[in-house]
This record gives structure tokens, sequence and C-alpha cells, in this order.
């Protein structure tokens, strides 16, 4: 638990103005939770009596079984991290030309599309939803595309039936980055069985992670039988090469931690839950700020705690905001700013993208994220909830004293 200081009652209280800050160690967002350590080591001295810590281990084959059975699908293809993933869930459905992805994601997306000398087209994402508008991507549809590349964000299901259907007319690949989506589901089936195949992420950030992984889910036997050999170097057997190929394995300690998290992750999901409806309670209604709420009639993680901020309404930025409570040690976080098309290199490759995606322009300003988690307690959530509280409330006075562009 993070010790704190007593509640503002004044601007001069602010850390940012010399007063101490209301909570004495840094609360992150994502910070990693940590399973059952005694059976955590327990497979660990395992595998070190075993002598066999990579290359198809017991644990990764383990893993697999369990994570395809938990999401209801038929294949699941461990990773040594998401993009890696991406990239070969990518190479593995030959995906070429151009593929439509949004600008508000995390460059990841972009750059395994880019890496492969595949042009990611960005494209806008729907009013009030955080993900790709359907019907831009029909008009950004050309002779070179060859699929659609949609996100998941928030552990919230993208427009999966309208981007399916526009796949299936115009014979398009459909892949989804599940990245933030692991145990969440779509009309009460669970995410990783749309599409042609969905990414996730098991990083270290992540609410069920694997020190550092990630997989590939399909229902798809003959696409999983080509990723398990691409994660493999390409090979299909003992000095059998088939394929062009990369060292995407997970190791058995990241399997061993991921089978440990599985164990706890209903409790970690009830305390992300908690959080959040503290933090739904305590904000939502707030003027100028706009709450993301979740569908409860789906499962869902919880892993996301986020806000939009209207500086026109709310009196002050979501810049300043982010800066005012990194002095309180709130380390809040913009996402996705500032876009991946004002990133390098898609800054100078397309100079102009920024004039069709004026929803992602808008939400790259008004976005974050705050810290939930096992290691964040309710009643710290109840403080972070007064400080936004506070700094609303006084945001015409700080806003004079804090300058922010």
């Amino acid at each position: 638990m993070f010790s704190s200081t007593a509640a503002k009652t004044q601007i001069s209280d602010l850390a940012i103005l010399g007063g101490t800050p209301v909570f004495t160690e840094k609360i992150h967002v994502g910070k990693p939770n940590v399973p059952d350590r005694e059976l955590l080591l327990e497979r660990v001295n395992d595998i070190l009596d075993r002598q066999w810590f990579t290359n198809d281990g017991p644990y990764v084959q383990e893993l697999e079984a369990k994570l395809a059975a938990f999401l209801g699908v038929k294949h699941c293809i461990a990773m040594c991290n998401g993009t890696i993933a991406l990239e070969i869930a990518i190479r593995a459905t030959e995906l070429t030309g151009e593929v439509i992805v949004p600008s508000f994601t995390f460059i990841a997306t972009a750059h395994a599309l880019q890496w492969q000398g595949i042009t990611p087209v960005f494209c806008d994402v729907a009013p009030g939803t955080h993900h790709l508008d359907p019907k831009r991507v029909e008009e950004l549809i050309t002779p070179r595309t060859t699929g659609i590349l949609g996100v998941h964000l928030w552990g919230q299901a993208c427009e999966i039936e309208a981007l399916e259907e526009i796949a299936q007319r115009r014979n398009l690949t459909l892949l989804f980055d599940a990245a933030h989506a692991f145990a969440c589901s779509h009309n009460g089936q669970m995410i990783g069985s749309f599409g042609r195949a969905e990414v996730f992420s098991f990083h270290a950030t992540k609410f069920f992670n694997t020190f550092e992984g990630g997989a590939i889910t399909t229902n798809d036997g003959d696409l999983a039988r080509k990723m398990r050999f691409m994660r493999n170097f390409g090979f299909a057997g003992y000095d059998d090469v088939q394929y062009v190929g990369t060292n995407g394995k997970m190791n058995e300690i990241s399997a061993a931690m991921g089978l440990t998290m599985l164990d706890s992750l209903g409790a970690i999901i009830q305390r992300n839950q908690e959080n959040y409806h503290i933090y739904q309670e305590q904000l939502s209604g707030l003027p100028g700020m706009r709450f993301i709420e979740h569908d409860e009639d789906e499962q869902r993680n919880y892993q996301y705690i986020v806000i939009e901020i209207d500086e026109g309404v709310a009196g002050i930025n979501r810049d300043a905001l982010v800066k005012i409570l990194h002095a309180e040690n709130v380390i809040a976080r913009r996402y996705f700013y500032p876009g991946c098309h004002q990133m390098e290199p898609y800054r100078s490759y397309f100079p102009h993208a920024g004039l069709l995606l004026p929803n992602t322009n808008k939400l790259v300003t008004q976005v974050m994220a705050l810290p939930t988690g096992v290691s964040v307690q309710p009643e710290e959530v109840v403080k972070i909830c007064d400080m936004i509280r506070f700094v609303l409330a006084h945001a015409v006075e700080i806003k004079q004293r804090v300058y922010v562009e």
C-alpha cells in the first residue's frame, strides 16, 4: 500500500506548486501483477530440474492448451512477445501491399506491418467508440489493400461484425490486435476466435502477464500449423525447413508465469472490477470528463481506467491534469499520444494523413489512463479521484498557475 498525506484543501497544497505529494511513492498504470510466488517458484524449480528451458516445452504446451480452452478456440500458439506474434500472424496470412489499421493504437500495431514492407493505411475511429470506423474503412480500400487489422481497445471489442462483412465482401484478410482484450467477450463469445486470427500480448504491464510474451489464436488448423513452424525458424521437423521463419518461441519460465497467473486470474479481475466501480462512481458525470464505461453483461478484465478531458467544459486540458497528477506521484498516462500517424517514419511518409483522422486527432489530446491493478488499493483510488475532483473544481485558478501547451 502507498502511504499518503492529507487531502488538498487549497491551491497551494498542490505538489506542482510546492505542496507535499498526496502519495509518497509513485503509483503507475500497468504495474505488474504478481501471482502466488510459492507456486511459481515450484514450477521454476521443476523447469531447472527438467533442464528443458525452451523449444516447445511441457509448460508452454500446457499453457497453450489451457488458454485455448479458456478462450473457446481450437488453436493457441504461444509467442515470445505480442509484437513478434503480430508479425508472424501478418506474415502467415500473406498480407502484402496495404493494410487498413487505426492510428489510435500502440505503435507496434503499425510497425508490425511496416517492418515487413506493408503500408499501414491509417483509418479514423468512430466518434465515441475509440475503434475503427467501418464507414471510413470502406472508403480507404484500394486495389493494393489486402487486409484489415482491427484493434480491441480497453478490453472492448471493435465493430467485429461490420468489419467481417466488409472483409468478406471485398475479399480481404481480417486480423485483430487483442492486446488489451484477454479474458473479454463480445456478444457472449470470448475474444480470440474472431477474424482469421487474433493476437494477444502478455507483457509485464498487462493484467495477465508471462513476464514477456504473447499468443496467436485461430480456428484455422492449417494457419496454426504454419505459424508454429514460423515461430521456430520455419522448421517443420528435424532439419526440415518449410518456411521463412524467426525465433518467436515462448520459454518455459514465461509459460510457468502464465500458468500461475491463470490460477490467480479471478482474484486479479475482481480487484480491477472493484477499482473500476470506485472510479466510475467518483468520476462519472463530472463536467468536461467522460468516463469510459464497460458493458458488464460481457466478460471484462477491467484492466484500463480511461477518461476523456474536454478542456472547453472542464476548464483544464488533459496534459495539465497529467502534469499535476504526476507531481502527486499518480503516474497517469496519455494514450495513444500523438497518434501513430504523427510518429516516425509515418509522419514523413504520410504528412497529410491527419486530414483524414479528425476523431483520432481529437482523442490523442483528450484521453488518459489512471492506475489500477492488484497493487492499487480501493482507498488509494478514492484519493486519486479526490485529487481529480479538486483540480476540476479549481480549474480556472489552477490553469492560471500551471501552464501546459
